[in-house]
């Protein structure tokens, strides 16, 4: 870590007088000094002048615009104001610009269902987020967003069916693992196109990796990027300037633009395989948590969140709980921020006593607590968890003395086998686990003993592939035989770039890969590389 990217020593001071698991626990001066370092007023929203939002001289839209956590009566707008998305200040002086918004029936904006004012604050890097009430479940709407005389893109979004409705089908995608600095995110661009009703992003919107002037993989030769992007995030401004470079990308605007995002963070949107407030790396741990805060709240300021999940310090409540109707319920876990420290040093490791030890948890108590509770309570045919790390045992050789991945649920056996016996418990009869992080595409049966083939099959597990995280890949990795030969359970393994969309019905799920065959070179075409379904109240994929 460079000078550069040092916070402060009297904010590093703060942390550490607050002490390791939480910044906000003590003296008010210290809650102060800390929270200004990440830019977060003490008490309420700073009372900044007003620029008047007819002196912005380029369009303040560069970010494009986005919706998401779609409720019945309700969905989350989004957008930021950055003329100048590449600068630390995204061109605009700490001031407060006036915003209104419109949100109609048809792209015309000829028959509007709501419209408002509100302000984007310099505290918040200007971001923007209406949380539109009142409207009609099941429906499509556009909205768009106004800054003096510019006008942004117009987005598309949808609400969910109605409380208890029954709904004949629904069509979602999910995606994972955007690294800008290795290839293009052509995906997206086909994703865009895609007839889905939402988008489940399972974690690394971005990487702290440093960047090249030429985008890395990308290679540019039109264009040169600032110097501060090659250098890892560690700071607010950081990861604020991160995110400016990320949201550019024309294929991310588009699918954010044509459909509502449901977000959930993996490790590299804060620091690669970080396990609570220990980092991966040996730093202090006022450092790290100083870090964490950061990260967090240029996460908030920059997805289509609602104010729920604002950050305080380095704590975000991200999980949270999405119905469409009687036909599916999301649990949207967070496999980061209360686990337990990888055991055996990370990496993949022969399993042992440390990894298996009961009281290891992935999830946190709370959270684990949480999730049992609504599968308990739910009526819902699919009840579906949207979460980052493989869920399914995954060993490297099927021979004695084989590994697993310390970094995903494999390191933490008990903690997946009391989700598993929760569900159980509580007569989830079709649940699905989606699943990023690991740059490929996988279909698992979830099994009630890994060891026996035959045992009671419990659930599914998809598993999305990176949108550009691995360039491009190829479709058999060289493991390829040797994982499905280990792994009975394992159904499905591709090695290329893409997302997967999956349809839920009374009936049945189908998951379709969908694979573009290079990232390092724009415009690729998408093809589906493998399609499966499974029976409601059967589980277990067959392809088709």
């Amino acid at each position: 870590m460079t000078p550069a990217h040092r916070h402060a020593p009297e904010l590093r001071a703060a942390a550490r007088r607050l002490g390791r698991r939480r910044f906000l626990m003590t003296g008010t001066g210290a809650a102060a000094a800390l929270a200004f370092s990440v830019g977060l007023p003490v008490a309420g929203v700073a009372g900044a002048a007003e620029l008047d939002a007819r002196r912005i001289a380029t369009d303040p839209f560069t970010l494009g615009v986005a919706s998401g956590d779609p409720r019945p009566d309700g969905v989350l707008l989004w957008t930021r104001l950055a003329p100048s998305p590449y600068q630390a200040d995204s061109g605009l002086p700490a001031s407060r610009v006036s915003v209104q918004w419109e949100l109609a029936h048809d792209a015309a904006f000829t028959r509007l269902a709501a419209s408002g004012q509100t302000d984007a604050h310099p505290e918040f890097h200007h971001s923007v987020r209406v949380d539109v009430p009142g409207l009609e479940p099941g429906r499509v709407y556009h909205y768009r967003f106004r800054a003096g005389t510019w006008i942004s893109p117009v987005g598309r979004t949808r609400t969910a069916p109605a409380p208890g409705a029954e709904v004949g089908r629904m069509k979602l995608a999910a995606v994972s693992c955007q690294a800008y600095h290795d290839g293009y995110f052509t995906a997206y661009g086909h994703l865009a196109r895609e007839d889905v009703d939402v988008v489940l992003h399972l974690g690394d919107y971005l990487y702290e990796y440093a960047v090249t002037a030429t985008g890395g993989a990308r290679a540019y030769t039109d264009r040169t990027l600032p110097a501060h992007y090659n250098r890892e995030a560690v700071t607010l401004e950081d990861y604020r300037l991160r995110y400016g470079l990320y949201k550019t990308d024309p294929d991310l605007a588009r699918a954010h633009a044509a459909h509502p995002f449901v977000v959930t963070w993996d490790d590299h949107e804060t620091e690669n395989n970080y396990a609570g407030d220990i980092p991966e790396n040996d730093v202090p741990p006022e450092e790290f948590l100083l870090r964490r805060a950061s990260a967090y709240r240029a996460y908030w300021e920059n997805q289509p969140l609602r104010t729920p999940q604002r950050p305080t310090g380095p704590d975000m409540r991200l999980y949270r709980r999405l119905d469409f109707g009687r036909l599916a319920r999301f649990d949207i876990l967070d496999t980061r921020q209360y686990r337990s420290d990888q055991a055996y040093g990370d990496g993949w490791q022969l399993p042992g006593p440390e990894s298996e030890d009961p009281a290891r948890t992935m999830t946190g108590a709370t959270q684990e607590r949480w999730l049992l509770d609504g599968w308990r309570a739910s009526t819902a045919t699919w009840n579906v968890v949207p979460q980052q790390v493989t869920f399914a045992r995954r060993r490297d050789r099927a021979t004695a003395g084989y590994q697993v991945s310390m970094d995903a649920w494999d390191g933490y056996p008990a903690s997946r086998r009391r989700l598993l016996d929760g569900a159980g418990a509580a007569g989830i009869r079709n649940l699905m686990v989606l699943t990023g992080d690991v740059h490929t595409a996988y279909a698992y049966d979830l099994k009630q003993d890994w060891d026996d083939p035959d045992s009671r099959t419990l659930g599914t597990e998809i598993v999305a592939t990176s949108i550009s995280s691995g360039k491009d890949g190829t479709p058999r990795p060289a493991n390829w035989a040797t994982l499905l030969g280990a792994n009975p359970h394992m159904r499905f393994y591709q090695g290329q770039r893409g997302y997967v969309t999956v349809e839920l019905s009374a009936e049945q799920a189908r998951a379709d890969f969908r694979a573009v065959a290079a990232v390092t070179t724009p415009g690729a075409p998408v093809t589906t590389v493998g399609s499966f379904v499974t029976e409601a109240g059967n589980p277990g994929l067959r392809p088709v």
